[in-house]
């Protein structure tokens, strides 16, 4: 087989190397001396779109192919992946610059589907990340009380109202009772209403200057759907960052903290029946607290992954949700 010149990358570097090679041994060879790649466990890929190339595939390679050169364990999904995944990854640290490009190509581009592309990638681009308080973006602060003067505030805010919700719903439970059982269950709810407030409601997890493992949001406030309550993931990639402009912080109010083990069906009469039985010491508070209050049974779900029917979830089930396993961002 005659020489053939070969264009070939690594996922170390964006730099393109020129080999010539003869066979597929060859173009490993030089391909890993001139990448400074180990040769041992490497394969070759088709950089346009993740085709594996054998001795066979290789003979039929024309000149000046684009190939990529993996280590062992790595794995290409092709040229569109990467400058997607790469464009995504500009997106975060140079929103301004590239809404800009956006918006340029879009008065040159007259093809409809691309337009169309282009007009909603410069839409939901134009946004104020990075502006904290209400000085400096006005307009998000609009219709919301003068009282909160930072987008962080207002989020913490947010969050606290949902559980402060949560909580009304759970003390209202106790006009379903009678006697002795309504009074130890009121007990037992002002247990746990004072831990709430010691944490203060939870307002932390919408906060994108909480601590990064009690927030929900990355540091600049974008949220990923974490899925069904019976997904590990969300299946549709739902995320949105209510703190770039006032429509996300309105649509970001139909997103739901959606309980695992579901409160009215399960957790409250659990809770009643506990309290019956008189488990009422501190790890039960700390138990039923967790399920009603924390990321432990929470999960933040986009409207279309909000499974509103039975969830079939007992509060001693191993399928109650960990914090870990869901907070992917």
């Amino acid at each position: 087989m005659g020489a053939k010149l070969f264009k070939v990358w690594s996922l170390k570097t964006d730099r393109k190397y020129g080999i010539v090679a003869r066979s597929l041994e060859e173009l490993i060879q030089k391909g890993c001396q001139k990448l400074q790649l180990p040769q041992e466990g490497c394969h070759v890929c088709l950089f346009e779109d993740g085709t594996e190339v054998d001795a066979k595939y290789f003979s039929h390679l024309g000149d000046n192919c684009e190939l990529i050169i993996l280590e062992q364990g790595q794995q290409w999904n092709g040229e569109v992946y990467y400058y997607l995944n790469k464009l995504l990854n500009e997106f975060d640290e140079n929103n301004d610059e590239l809404t800009k490009i956006a918006s340029k190509m879009l008065t040159d581009e007259r093809a409809p589907e691309k337009r169309k592309l282009l007009q909603n990638f410069a839409q939901n681009s134009a946004e104020n990340i990075t502006a904290e308080n209400r000085e400096d973006d006005q307009d998000w602060f609009k219709g919301l009380n003068t009282r909160f003067k930072t987008k962080s505030a207002y989020m913490r805010y947010n969050c606290s109202r949902r559980m402060r919700n949560y909580l009304t719903e759970v003390k209202n439970h106790a006009v379903k009772l009678e006697g002795k059982t309504q009074e130890k269950y009121c007990a037992f709810v002002s247990r746990m209403e004072r831990k709430l407030k010691q944490n203060k409601f939870n307002g932390c997890y919408f906060d994108r200057r909480a601590n990064d493992q009690s927030r929900l949001c990355n540091d600049k406030g974008r949220f990923i759907c974490q899925g069904a309550f019976d997904e590990d993931s969300c299946n549709f990639v739902h995320f949105i960052n209510p703190y770039g402009n006032r429509e996300n912080r309105i649509v970001f109010s139909t997103w739901n903290l959606d309980h695992g083990i579901e409160k009215k069906r399960t957790i409250i009469p659990t809770l009643v029946d506990a309290v019956v039985k008189q488990e009422t010491e501190d790890s039960k508070v700390e138990y039923f607290y967790s399920l009603l209050f924390t990321l432990a049974n929470l999960k933040l779900v986009h409207i279309v992954c909000h499974q509103k029917k039975e969830h079939n979830l007992s509060c001693d089930s191993s399928q109650i949700y960990t914090e870990k396993k869901r907070r992917k961002r």
